[in-house]
C-alpha cells in the first residue's frame, strides 16, 4: 500500500480540528495529494454511528458499547475511505484514530487499554498510522476553549467531569510512551498560528522524508 496515513490526536478543546482544516486547505493548494477525514465519521455509515455515540441524550450508554461502536465506525471508514485513498498514493490526514479509543475508552473509562487495543486490532486488521501528531494541552484550558467557542459541536464527552478529562490525558501519556516512535507532540496551548506553524513544519518535513 502506498500513500501516508497521518492521524491527529488530543484531548477535548485542543484545537486540532481547526488546525488541520486550515493546513489541509493550504497543503492542497501547494499540490500535495491531501485527503482530510475524521473519526468517528468520514463516510455515511460511520457518521450515523457518530451521531449515536456523541448524542448528548445517550447518557446511559455502556462503556463497552461505546468502545465497540467506535471500532465499528473505524472499520467501515478504513475500508471505504482510508485504504482506497492510500492505494491511490494520497496523504490521508485523519482527525482521531485508534489512539483516541485507547485513551478514552481503554484508560479513562477503565475498560483496559489492552482490551480496547484487541477490539481495534480486529477492526483494523492491525493497521496503524505512520505518524501521529499529538496536540498537548491541559484539560482545563481545553474545556475553557470549548466554553468560549459557540460554533463548536458540543458532544456527550464534553459533558464529562474534569476528572474524566484528566484521565484521558493520562491515557494519552501512556499511549504516547507505548508508540513513541510514531508520535510527534505539539504545544497546543499556544495561539492558533503558532500551533499551525508547529504542525506545518512536522508535516512538510515528514512528507519530504517519504518522497512527497
Amino acid at each position: 500500500m502506498k500513500g501516508l496515513f497521518i492521524t491527529f490526536e488530543g484531548p477535548e478543546g485542543a484545537g486540532k480540528t481547526s488546525v488541520i482544516q486550515k493546513l489541509a486547505k493550504e497543503l492542497t493548494e501547494r499540490k500535495y495529494p491531501i485527503l482530510l477525514t475524521r473519526e468517528p465519521g468520514g463516510i455515511s455509515i460511520a457518521e450515523q454511528i457518530r451521531s449515536v455515540i456523541l448524542d448528548c441524550d445517550n447518557t446511559e450508554m455502556d462503556a463497552r458499547t461505546e468502545a465497540l461502536l467506535y471500532a465499528a465506525a473505524r472499520r467501515q471508514h478504513l475500508v471505504e475511505r482510508v485504504i482506497p485513498a492510500l492505494k491511490e498514493n494520497k496523504i490521508v490526514l485523519c482527525d482521531r484514530f485508534i489512539d483516541s479509543s485507547l485513551a478514552y475508552q481503554g484508560y479513562a473509562r477503565g475498560i483496559g487499554v489492552e482490551d480496547v487495543l484487541g477490539i481495534n486490532e480486529f477492526a483494523t486488521e492491525k493497521m496503524m498510522p505512520s505518524l501521529t501528531v499529538y496536540f498537548d494541552i491541559e484539560p482545563e484550558a481545553g474545556l475553557e476553549r470549548i466554553a468560549a467557542n459557540n460554533k463548536r459541536e458540543i458532544n456527550r464527552l464534553d459533558q464529562e467531569k474534569l476528572d474524566f478529562h484528566y484521565k484521558v490525558k493520562e491515557g494519552y501519556d501512556l499511549v504516547k510512551d507505548k508508540y513513541r516512535d510514531r508520535f510527534a507532540v505539539v504545544d497546543a496551548s499556544k495561539d492558533f498560528e503558532s500551533v499551525c506553524e508547529q504542525v506545518r513544519d512536522i508535516l512538510i518535513s515528514y512528507f519530504a522524508e517519504h518522497g512527497f
